[in-house]
């Protein structure tokens, strides 16, 4: 996430940049090149705005995928746990029954 973050500030930056750099030597009249300046200053805020938003929603894509992916973890997780907890549980069966058997000879004698 932080690249991207970087990536939309450094392309923010650079359009930023090269539009002032191509106004400031345009050869044209003071006043054109003022409004000239505020448009392209209403548009690079009006780009800004939708590329922060473009931004939000790729996050909030990305902690969705996230979110399932972690989901699905942890349902392997359990899943596991539980046919190990069976495992054991048949293993103490036995043991169990082995013991008592001896338990009974033991009783016997």
């Amino acid at each position: 996430m932080s690249n991207q973050g970087n990536t939309f500030l450094g392309i923010l930056a650079g359009t930023a940049i090269g539009t002032i750099l191509g106004i400031l030597y345009a050869p044209d009249k003071g006043v054109n090149t003022r409004r000239r300046i505020a448009e392209e200053a209403s548009h690079a805020k009006d780009r800004f705005v939708e590329n922060t938003y473009q931004f939000r929603d790729q996050v909030a894509e990305n902690i969705a995928h996230r979110k399932e992916s972690l989901d699905s973890q942890i349902e392997a997780v359990v899943s596991n746990a539980s046919y190990k907890a069976e495992d054991i549980i048949t293993t103490m069966e036995k043991k169990l029954a082995e013991l008592k058997e001896k338990n009974k000879k033991l009783q016997k004698s």
